[in-house]
């Protein structure tokens, strides 16, 4: 659900200097070999040189909330606003950071001074040209308590933010900050639009105005919006001429427009990846990828509901969930189980914890200690008061991953008493009306697994608040503290030991069962060149893909 470009950490070390627009010279050992790294390199043969035009319509689940970055929280908003605006940083294809907006910036004072100049001659769409004014106005929304945004704190951290020139500025912290550069990552917005607007009510969130390749064309809510090239982009002119993302709610529909031709490009289920895309025609037209995805699924509980307040109860329900069969079941295989909220492989991954053992006889012994059994033989446990354990896992309409996943935990669960109905709901609805007020029993989502182990706005007791990404209600004075101490650390040993003990606190805790890290599996019609996977996924250059002008299907008129 949370959109955040996904990245490593970049460290900041103890002895800066000036680093240009190259960051830190040193490199932290991020993965390791294997399943971390993408399993379809796939080469490419020349087919001319690159030529502008084209199209390309991609599918998404969810229809976006809002196309201002910091006030929305789902990934569909996110994919859109990331071809729309620009920030002074960005992640490579490495998924290191480097100068994007910026020209250039300089860590000094052992990381609490940092200096950006940025690139002059960037406009806004509307030709207004972009400045560190823009920057100020940016940081001073994302300050402000009235701006309802979930991404303040990194913000916060900020204890002086000066304006140094029409393209330059310096940020100053009253000591290390270990997100500092991963801040400035963060989309810039257009101060002469959005400068005494009431952001909830403001045009700009349907019709934004940004300095990024792309801008918004039009939206037809429910259906599609339809992104133009912007041909004045600083960077130099993407090749395809127009993004078109369709909203198709579910996963079976939108398979079949990809073999219709409808769409060029989605993320396929296991069974579309394994079953339903191989032979000689999907060889020679499309193109598929598999790589372990940042990101991880899980069963998160309302902790204020009498069913998940006793966490013997959390534990026992670890205990009565096979994640094996679920990844089987609900990925076919392509996924791996995991224990906390870190990609699996990578350095801020514990892996000395162990998972809880699948024992539905113990999960049962651990829910009678809780005061949870079947006191009238019907099958269900019941409490002293005779109220039957029986909750619902709400998930949202279209993922038929997630939708599995219910389904087996439901079956699972059964077997030790514990009654479980599965209601989905549309995606915006979902979001709005039951995330966000946490109207909810129990649900399974996913999280974007971040650039950095910073995990305040999910875990910190502080984002316990209504539309707060700690939607579940954990507050932990341990876990708090770990989370504000981990932060201002910037040595990446000592930040180990942090998020280690975090994570142990989670798996004690059991705020969320924590199911599986998926593989992503993005299928792309052949027709696109220049398309390679990396680190950072297929994405990273998207603006240098292209079309051979033979089989483009549209072109701008000139």
């Amino acid at each position: 659900m949370l959109a955040v470009r996904t990245a490593f950490f970049v460290i900041l070390a103890c002895s800066l200097a000036f680093w240009g627009c190259e960051g830190p010279s040193g490199k932290a050992d991020d993965s390791k070999k294997g399943d971390n790294a993408p399993a379809a390199r796939v080469s490419q043969a020349s087919v001319g040189e690159p030529v502008p035009g084209g199209r390309i319509v991609m599918a998404v689940i969810g229809e976006p909330s809002n196309l201002i970055p910091p006030l929305a929280s789902d990934s569909a908003s996110h994919e859109v606003a990331d071809l729309l605006y620009v920030s002074p940083l960005r992640y490579d294809k490495d998924i290191k950071l480097e100068c994007f907006a910026a020209e250039r910036y300089e860590v000094l004072e052992d990381g609490k001074l940092l200096k950006f100049w940025l690139k002059p001659g960037i406009r806004w769409t509307d030709g207004v040209e972009l400045t560190a004014e823009d920057v100020e106005f940016t940081y001073k929304l994302m300050i402000d308590p009235k701006t309802p945004t979930a991404y303040a704190e990194d913000y916060k951290a900020v204890t002086r933010f000066t304006v140094t020139g029409k393209y330059s500025f310096e940020v100053r912290y009253d000591r290390p900050f270990a997100r500092a550069l991963v801040t400035w990552a963060g989309s810039i917005l257009p101060k002469h639009l959005l400068a005494g607007q009431d952001l909830m009510n403001t045009k700009y969130s349907r019709e934004p105005v940004g300095a990024g390749p792309y801008t918004l064309e039009s939206w037809e809510p429910g259906r599609k919006l339809v992104l133009a090239v912007n041909k004045d982009y600083f960077e130099g002119r993407p090749y395809i001429d127009q993004v078109v993302y369709r909203i198709i709610p579910d996963a079976a529909t939108m398979f079949l427009e990809l073999k219709a031709g409808g769409i060029d490009m989605m993320g396929l289920t296991p069974q579309q990846y394994l079953y339903q895309t191989n032979g000689p025609t999907w060889d020679a037209d499309w193109r598929k990828f598999k790589y372990l995805s940042f990101a991880y699924t899980y069963l998160g509980y309302n902790l204020k509901s009498p069913f998940f307040s006793d966490v013997r109860v959390r534990r026992a329900l670890a205990h009565a969930v096979n994640k094996e069969d679920v990844v089987k079941g609900a990925l076919l295989g392509l996924g791996v189980p995991t224990i906390g909220p870190y990609k699996p492989g990578t350095w801020m991954y514990d892996e000395n914890i162990q998972d809880y053992a699948y024992d539905p006889v113990l999960a049962k012994k651990l829910l009678a200690e809780a005061g949870w059994e079947d006191r009238n033989g019907d099958g269900v446990l019941e409490d002293a008061s005779g109220r039957p354990f029986a909750f619902t896992i709400l998930t949202n309409q279209g993922n038929d991953q997630r939708i599995k996943s219910a389904t087996i935990i439901q079956s699972q669960l059964a077997a030790i008493g514990v009654k479980v109905e599965i209601r989905t709901v549309e995606w915006a609805s979902f979001i709005k009306e039951f995330v966000d007020k946490g109207n909810f029993d129990a649900l399974i989502l996913g999280w974007t697994i971040t650039q950095d182990p910073d995990a305040f706005d999910v875990w910190h007791s502080s984002r316990a608040v209504p539309g707060g990404l700690n939607f579940v209600g954990f507050k932990n004075a341990e876990a708090d503290a770990l989370l504000e101490q981990g932060r201002h650390t910037v040595d990446q040993a000592q930040r180990k030991k942090i998020y280690d003990a975090f994570q142990e606190i989670l798996h004690r805790e059991q705020p969320y069962l924590f199911l599986y890290a998926p593989y992503s599996l993005p299928i792309l019609s052949s027709r696109f060149q220049n398309v390679a996977a990396a680190p950072a996924g297929i994405t990273y250059n998207f603006t240098k893909w292209w079309v051979p002008r033979d089989k483009q299907k549209f072109r701008l008129e000139k």
